[in-house]
């Protein structure tokens, strides 16, 4: 550690992914967010925050903690027992786009160190809003939407990230993009992302992910994908199909009308339900009493399976079906986009993240599979 003593300051954004499990995708506005939590959907960002604090317990005596009062860091730091400056309190019941940006001004105005945040692409706009790049920050994954590269590729690594630079080992700094996307557009089946500026973040190699890429893929490679997986989907078999544009030409191969941005569900060559939310892949999972399989894509550039876009497929979802019934298409083109890095899990829990690490089948092409590495 160095001679000098370092500051950090916590902030959560308790709402960030609410849409996820309920498949609103996104928890933008407070509409959405009572909408959300009308449907089932339970808080998550805490819990992931948790997951990174628990990377700095080693050097909590050594390092100064500010936070924002209530379920904004002041309650998940005193339940792991750090102690910490409470700097201001959100002013409602439910949190605020407004209360983000305070807290991160009265991080700045408290000349913390690093800011250690929990949120989605939203948060991370917010805080670009309020305090530009004057203060380095590491994002903790805890939204629906993640395309911003200011996030760690987990919470774990967002915590470790965070060590690594409080105890002076960071090589340095960097300007990362902070983007978002439009809600309303998305929830209509298309992508409208947008370039909002720059934080500044440690540089930490691999713990930090990189931007999405959305270059396409060639036709004839990823028709060769989905004549693979098509023709050998098997009957009887319930199958769970997340977002994506790879994954929507395997349904458009089987001329149903499924959703881009959302998880649809298929048995026996017919559409079951469309745009599905976990406790209605819950549901008929449990109805279904047979077989199950998920058929996922990676997110260019970033190489995530689950945890981003996609948390709809919860973590008990992907229990029940357990790693040899998933079924993995990427083209080539997507996997080179990786330059050769690891497939990511992020469901936010972290045993099942540990289950699905090693090794995985990737459907590449016709006949054509590659065994890949995945990491949490």
């Amino acid at each position: 550690m160095s001679s000098k003593r370092k500051s950090i300051g916590v902030i959560i954004n308790p709402i960030a992914g609410l849409g996820g499990r309920v498949g609103l995708k996104g928890s933008d506005g407070p509409e959405i967010v009572e909408k959300a939590l009308a449907m089932g959907a339970e808080p998550e960002s805490s819990i992931r925050t948790g997951y990174a604090l628990a990377q700095l317990k080693a050097i909590k005596e050594e390092v100064d903690f500010y936070t924002y009062g209530g379920d904004m860091g002041e309650h998940q730091l005193e339940e792991l027992g750090f102690e910490a400056k409470v700097v201001g309190w959100p002013e409602g019941e439910r949190t605020t786009a407004e209360d983000t940006m305070k807290a991160a001004k009265a991080m700045k105005e408290a000349e913390v160190d690093l800011i250690l945040f929990a949120g989605g692409d939203g948060t991370a706009r917010n805080i670009y809003e309020a305090i530009g790049d004057s203060v380095p920050v590491v994002g903790i994954p805890a939204g629906v939407k993640i395309h911003s590269a200011v996030y760690a590729t987990n919470a774990r690594n967002a915590g470790l990230a965070a060590k690594d630079y409080l105890e002076g080992n960071a090589e340095g700094f960097k300007l990362s993009e902070v983007m978002d996307i439009d809600e309303e557009i998305f929830r209509q089946g298309r992508l409208s992302a947008k370039l909002y500026g720059y934080l500044q973040i440690p540089e930490a190699g691999n713990r930090m992910q990189n931007t999405k890429s959305s270059a396409p893929s060639e036709h004839e490679e990823l028709m060769g994908v989905v004549d693979h997986i098509v023709s050998r989907m098997e009957e009887d078999t319930l199958y769970i199909i997340g977002p994506g544009s790879t994954t929507r030409a395997i349904m458009e191969a089987m001329d149903l009308e499924g959703s881009l941005l959302g998880v649809d569900l298929v048995k026996n060559g017919e559409l079951v339900d469309s745009d599905v939310s976990e406790k209605a892949i819950w549901d008929q999972i449990q109805r279904s009493g047979g077989n199950v399989k998920i058929i996922v894509t990676i997110i260019g550039g970033q190489g995530n399976l689950f945890g981003r876009g996609n948390q709809q497929i919860s973590p008990r979802v992907i229990r029940y079906v357990g790693k040899k019934n998933i079924i993995v298409a990427a083209t080539g083109s997507k996997l080179l986009s990786l330059q050769g890095e690891a497939l990511l899990v992020d469901t936010g829990d972290e045993a099942l993240d540990e289950e699905l690490s090693g090794y995985i089948e990737v459907v590449k092409g016709y006949a054509f599979t590659a065994s890949y590495p995945v990491t949490n």
